[in-house]
């Protein structure tokens, strides 16, 4: 399909800054089966759910990946240029692949000051700005200096109108958020509280988690003109055996699957056999959904606004179809709803 189907213009006061407070409070646009549209806050998820549904949640935790300091002098050039780099996968104890910035600057063998004083070198440059850093240290030391030393790396359409501050650390995390590999917040999850969980378990609604170590791919623009030319970057996926089993029975019981963000959604989906059941699964997904996919798993999908050509509204268009996103995407822009990371959220029934 051709990218610039899946555009849109929105305004951009409608770029959310700051999350919601208390998160919960946050608007929820809910887009049926039918395509009808509602409107209504994530607290009042446990209304669109019934007993013996179960929520799917990406449990990752984001870390301080971006790193910044300079290029070392080389040998014939006496220029130390500020570089940025923004880790996205761990490929040994001491090596990262990271996207740098401006990564024009830099060649195979170039030596890295980052942080305070943290050595890296570039083992090796990559398409698309990405480079693989070979680090001094490694192991859990080297994870103590990034700890210690990093940022953490907000999307640029919030990190480009104000700098990270101590709000973020636990803003833009979740509040069930577990090991620390991702770049980006699951953010579907941002919107949920302890009060918001004990609702949803009154209702006799299962909770289970997944982990999608999310990278800075996703970030990354859509620059092919067809869907057809996209490559996505791979992310590490893990869905344990005992919720696999434990989500087939929901669903064999009657029960639906309601996925909390794409990245729940695309770890079910790597992980469905063709009839829709669910095995374990650890490994690299690079799925890309687009319309015209036959969805395995989730029913339901909780989910935030997506950028316009991205990825992402792509796969919610898969969901429930090109022209009903569109049409509440344009709903939301008209009611004024809040767009992106920190913005309010989408509770989308898959359409037939």
């Amino acid at each position: 399909m051709r990218v610039d189907q899946f555009d849109f213009e929105l305004p951009d006061e409608l770029i959310a800054l700051r999350p919601a407070s208390p998160r919960d409070s946050a608007r929820m646009l809910v887009v049926g089966p039918d395509g009808k549209l509602a409107h209504a806050h994530v607290r009042d998820l446990p209304d669109f759910l019934r007993a013996g549904d179960a929520l799917v949640l990406n449990d990752t935790k984001v870390f301080p990946a971006r790193l910044r300091g300079v290029r070392l002098a080389r040998t014939d050039a006496g220029t130390t240029p500020k570089i940025e780099v923004t880790l996205h996968k761990r490929i040994a104890e001491d090596r990262f692949l990271a996207f740098a910035k401006p990564a024009r600057k830099l060649v195979s063998g170039d030596q890295l000051r980052l942080g305070e004083a943290i050595e890296a070198s570039i083992a090796a440059k990559n398409d698309g700005g990405e480079v693989e850093l070979r680090f001094a240290l490694g192991g859990a030391a080297l994870d103590t200096v990034i700890a210690a030393q990093g940022e953490i790396p907000l999307p640029p359409y919030i990190a480009g109108k104000r700098k990270p501050d101590a709000r973020d650390v636990s803003d833009y995390q979740t509040t069930f958020a577990k090991d620390a590999a991702s770049v980006a917040a699951p953010t579907a999850g941002l919107h949920f509280t302890p009060e918001l969980f004990t609702a949803l378990s009154a209702k006799g609604i299962a909770r289970e988690t997944v982990t999608l170590q999310v990278g800075a791919g996703t970030f990354l623009p859509v620059s092919a003109e067809d869907t057809e030319h996209h490559r996505m970057h791979s992310e590490s996926a893990l869905l344990p055996r005992d919720v696999a089993e434990r989500l087939n029975r929901a669903r064999d019981n009657g029960g639906r699957i309601a996925a909390v963000g794409t990245t729940s959604l695309r770890t079910l989906e790597s992980a469905a056999e063709n009839d829709g059941q669910l095995r374990e699964f650890q490994g690299d997904t690079d799925i890309f959904i687009t319309p015209g996919y036959r969805f395995k798993t989730a029913e339901i999908l909780l989910t935030n606004f997506h950028l316009p050509r991205s990825t992402l509204f792509m796969l919610v268009s898969a969901f429930c179809g090109l022209e009903t996103m569109k049409a509440a995407y344009a709903e939301a822009i008209e009611e004024r709803y809040r767009f992106y990371s920190y913005g309010d959220a989408c509770l989308l029934f898959r359409r037939p």
